[in-house]
This record gives C-alpha cells, sequence and structure tokens, in this order.
C-alpha cells in the first residue's frame, strides 16, 4: 500500500508543476492494439461501421506488436509529460488496468459519467475499474469453459450433462472412472502456471487481495482450497502437468487428453482440430466443495480498452458506441472469434445458430457464462501475487508445507508492495 500511496502523491505533484502536453483536436483517431487476427481485425470492423455514418473521420489502426510495448509507451508518455505522443484509443490487458490507472492516473479518461456500461458482465467490467470508478470499455470475455470430446466420455459411459453444475469432488470421481476405462486423463495445464489455481478462486469471487489493498494469500481459505483441488487433480492422474504452451496444445490435437479447462479463447485451437469436428462440447466449470460464495463460472484472460486524455475524447467515446451494437459482436465473431462480454450480444445470429463445430449454439451459451461469473478485487500487484502463489504451488506439488509457502508468497507480495 505505501508504494501505490508514494505514486499517487509523486503523480499529483507532477500534475501540479506541470499540464501533459494533449494532442491537438484533429477529428481524427488513432487506436493501438495488437493482434492483426484479433483486436485489429475486430477493431477495423468497427472503422467500417463508424465511418459508413462519419464518412469525413480518419481512423488510423495500424498492427502494434504486444500489450507490454504499449504499456512501455504509455509509462513513457506520462513519465515526460508528453501524452500527445499516444493513440486516442489503446487496448490495456485486463490484469494490467489496475496498475496503468492507479500509476498514471493522469492518461486515463474516467469514463464513469461518459459511457453507458449497463449490460456489460460485471466480473469483466471490474478489471477496469478503480475505486468504483470506469476506465476502460470491456471488450474480449474470458470466461471459463470446460471443454470435452464428447465421444470419449461416452465411452467411458458419461455425456457432458454428467459434467454440469457439478464440484471439483465429483468432477474428480469422474476423472478417475475415465481415466480407468479409457487410459486417458481428463486435462493437461502447462507446469508452473497458476492459472487453475487464479480461476477456482475467482470462481467464489475470491482474490489475493483485500478491500483495503493488502494482501491476502496466507489465511485465504478459498486459495487453500484451490490449491490442494489442483494437488488431488495431479495426484490421481486426472490432470497432466507438461512443460511447454506447445505441449499443451499438443494434448488436444493428438488425441492424449479428454478436453480442456481455460478461457473461452481456447476454443478457437480447439476449432482449428478439423478432424475432431463433431466430437466437442462445452460446459461450465466444477464449483470449488465447502467454499463460501462458490460458482461453476470463472474468467481467465482477455482485455478492455481505454480512452487516452487528449482534445479528441469526445470522437473516440463517439466510436466507442460501437462496443454496445449486438451488430458488431455478431459480425465480427466468425472471423475472429472474439466472443463479447456485452450481455446482449448473445440474441445475434452467429450466437444462437448452432456451431458447426460443435453442433451446440456454444457461443450464445458463453456469453450465458459470462453473466454469472462473480465480481473480484484486483490490483496493481496482481502479477506480484500470481507469480508469487505459482512458486507456492510448485513448491507445495513438490512436497512442501502449504501453509508456509503461502506465508512466504504472502511476504514476497508485501516486500513488492513495499519500497
Amino acid at each position: 500500500m505505501k508504494k501505490i500511496l508514494s505514486v499517487l502523491l509523486v503523480a499529483a505533484m507532477v500534475l501540479a508543476l506541470s499540464v501533459p502536453a494533449l494532442a491537438e483536436e484533429d477529428g481524427k483517431l488513432l487506436i493501438w492494439c495488437w493482434d492483426v487476427n484479433f483486436n485489429v481485425a475486430a477493431m477495423n470492423v468497427a472503422k467500417e461501421m463508424f465511418q459508413a455514418n462519419h464518412p469525413d473521420i480518419e481512423v488510423d489502426v495500424p498492427v502494434q506488436t504486444g500489450s507490454g510495448d504499449l504499456e512501455t509507451a504509455i509509462i513513457q508518455a506520462a513519465t515526460t509529460d508528453q501524452l500527445d505522443t499516444l493513440a486516442d484509443i489503446i487496448l490495456v490487458q485486463d490484469n494490467s488496468f489496475q496498475k496503468m490507472v492507479t500509476n498514471y492516473p493522469e492518461v486515463f479518461v474516467d469514463l464513469t459519467d461518459k459511457y453507458d456500461f449497463t449490460d456489460f458482465a460485471e466480473g469483466k467490467a471490474a478489471f477496469s475499474t478503480v475505486d468504483g470508478r470506469h476506465y476502460g470499455i470491456p471488450f474480449d470475455a474470458g470466461t471459463v469453459v470446460a471443454a470435452y470430446r464428447t465421444d470419449i466420455l461416452e465411452s467411458a459411459g458419461y455425456t457432458i450433462a454428467d459434467l454440469t453444475d457439478i464440484t471439483w469432488s465429483r468432477l474428480i470421481e469422474i476423472g478417475k472412472d475415465v481415466k480407468e476405462k479409457t487410459g486417458l486423463p481428463l486435462f493437461s495445464a502447462q507446469a508452473g502456471s497458476s492459472d487453475w489455481v487464479q480461476i477456482m478462486l475467482k470462481s467464489c469471487g475470491g482474490s489475493m487481495f483485500n478491500e483495503d489493498g493488502s494482501v491476502n494469500i496466507k489465511d485465504n481459505e478459498a486459495l487453500k482450497a484451490a490449491m490442494n483441488t489442483y494437488a488431488e487433480l495431479v495426484k490421481e492422474g486426472i490432470l497432466v502437468e507438461v512443460n511447454s504452451w506447445d505441449e499443451y496444445i499438443g494434448t488436444m490435437s493428438n488425441e492424449s487428453v479428454v478436453g480442456t479447462f481455460n478461457g473461452c479463447w481456447i476454443l478457437a485451437s480447439v476449432m482449428s482440430l478439423a478432424d475432431q469436428a463433431g466430437k466437442w462440447d462445452i460446459t461450465n466449470l466444477p464449483a470449488l466443495d465447502g467454499v463460501e460464495g462458490a460458482t461453476n463460472y470463472s474468467s481467465n484472460g482477455g482485455s478492455s480498452w481505454s480512452i487516452i486524455q487528449g482534445n479528441d475524447v469526445d470522437l473516440a467515446i463517439e466510436f466507442m458506441q460501437c462496443y454496445r451494437d449486438v451488430e458488431f459482436y455478431n459480425q465480427i465473431l466468425p472471423t475472429t472469434s472474439a466472443i463479447a462480454s456485452f450481455n446482449p450480444a448473445k440474441e445475434g445470429s452467429n450466437y444462437t445458430d448452432v456451431n458447426e463445430f460443435m453442433g451446440t449454439p456454444v457461443f450464445a451459451t458463453i456469453v450465458e457464462f459470462g453473466e454469472h461469473v462473480p465480481a473480484v478485487i484486483n490490483s496493481p500487484y496482481y502479477y506480484d501475487a500470481r507469480d508469487a502463489v505459482a512458486t507456492a504451488q510448485t513448491n507445495f506439488l513438490n512436497g512442501a508445507d502449504l501453509d508456509a509457502e503461502l506465508k512466504n508468497a504472502q511476504d514476497t507480495v508485501e516486500f513488492a508492495m513495499d519500497f
């Protein structure tokens, strides 16, 4: 907390001494994001829709090379008081939003009273909300899905319904039985990553931080339940850890697992397996046993759009109205697989139609899942905490004491939060 307060005090002193150079009003919009086939492609559709009614407005969406590069540009502009070097609209990773707004509040427009946030998934909007104020417009959903090979499940005597609205203890029972009958584990995961634990924690509205910003790791019962559950999955061979992302994707393509468990963006990889079309379906995730507030819904990943302080703010806000347009999400879905966190998008025909690969209206289902994802407490120190918990998880799997490891993780994050 001391570090956050110090940064805010420094920012306030800088603002008192100088006024950042803002871009002149020029009736043009510059938009920065990454991934030509995903974010850039979606913004180009928004550009076409906007220019249909505003043909004289120039909109430029150049291809950027990564979220880290954009964060570096924001930091450099803020520390040199040159906000005019930034684009009008910039995409920011959800897990970085709190850090960026807290450390560089002079950069971002407070959109709370300028944009309608009605009908965006609450859990998604929470990532770009700081002190109750909205600084980001939600985009792609990171809603978690459990995707399974239905043909393999059926060979073991199960259907997708048997894995819907269940608890992790029931999932483990089913996983043992499926492995005994088929020889296959249910899942794979990348070793050293705490994504599964974070997903479980978020599913009950849990966080590694308290409302006052302090660290909540060592005595966090939901986190302990998540880590114990993950360890049991590994111990029972229901989940197999692999060394790299490519190996993780490979377990699906080479049919060495029954399913996968991740943010809905993983379906792009699943649906690339043309020879497996018609053999997959999705459902929600298991709920943590005995944990207050436990649900069958969570999120992992995603980004939101920020509007940068300048003289074209009103124009940028007008442009971003397309992110409240069902037809916009309907248009981008087939080419980008970008699944909306705007709840009414599920009414679009590309959402309600049966997906050819899955054989079900999978995208409408994912939006509905997103409506139930709990909002959680976020922090500028999210990545510090995530990495510390990942280390604790690895050590715990190797036989270390869980309570001691979580205390070490808390001490590590608290040290990072202090000078």
